[in-house]
């Protein structure tokens, strides 16, 4: 689904990542771990193809196909969707004129997924604007599921809400990306996460440490964030060395 090839970043002239090498097969979900200020964000940014984000090396494929020379718009509708960590805001633009022109109309799809998500009073509200934690990551997970992107680029789902957000937010993450599913698993998620509380809700199957500009480390996700909570990030450099 993605292969991320010796990829190197600039942020404001400031070169960020260095040498990021990543895959994520068809069907998978992974994790990205690291702290802060280490380029996470950045890594999703580029994928997505937002503004501001300068590849100096490398490359990005997205099914065989190298997507740097594609604009944002084009990225998503190959099927590459982002749920960002602070939603943007857009005054006098309702979240249901945004679900409509993503499924082209108001339909009873674009409903069910307001309940499922616990949106529907957030449809004629202006969007991002005055939305607590919660009801930001619900409205960003309610437009990628509109979008069913093949692949989907999720920043700290869990960053700033409550429990019952967690829980509800981490269901619909395990639904949209068809985590219960066994055979017929199509669509994939690459995930930051600091807290670790989505590993709960999600049975992801690979972790990586982002560190120095580059993936340091990868493997089971749970074991990598339990080595970390216990020795910290500082040890995965060591045991890299």
């Amino acid at each position: 689904m993605l292969e991320i090839k010796g990829l190197g970043v600039k942020v404001g002239g400031e070169e960020v990542l260095q040498d990021v090498n990543l895959e994520v097969g068809t069907g998978e979900v992974h994790v990205l771990l690291g702290p802060n200020g280490v380029g996470k964000t950045t890594l999703l940014m580029t994928i997505m193809g937002m503004p501001g984000y300068e590849v100096t090396k490398g490359d990005i494929i997205f099914q065989g196909e190298s997507i740097l020379p594609l604009s944002v718009e084009e990225r998503a509708k190959k099927g590459i969707g982002m749920a960002f960590q602070k939603m943007p805001t857009i005054p006098g633009v309702k979240l249901r004129t945004l679900g409509e022109l993503i499924v082209n109309e108001s339909s009873d799809f674009l409903k069910e997924v307001a309940e499922k998500l616990n949106c529907n009073y957030l449809l004629d509200r202006s969007v991002g604007l005055g939305f607590s934690g919660g009801e930001a990551k619900r409205a960003e997970l309610f437009q990628l599921f509109l979008q069913r992107p093949l692949l989907s680029l999720i920043d700290e789902p869990e960053s700033g809400v409550d429990l019952d957000n967690i829980n509800l937010i981490g269901k619909a993450l395990s639904e949209l990306l068809e985590r219960e599913q066994v055979r017929t698993k199509k669509r994939s998620g690459l995930i930051i996460t600091h807290t670790g509380y989505i590993l709960e809700y999600l049975n992801a199957d690979m972790g990586h440490v982002l560190m120095e500009g580059r993936i340091v480390c990868r493997g089971n996700p749970r074991d990598l964030f339990t080595d970390i909570k216990e020795k910290g990030y500082q040890e995965c450099l060591r045991c890299e060395r």
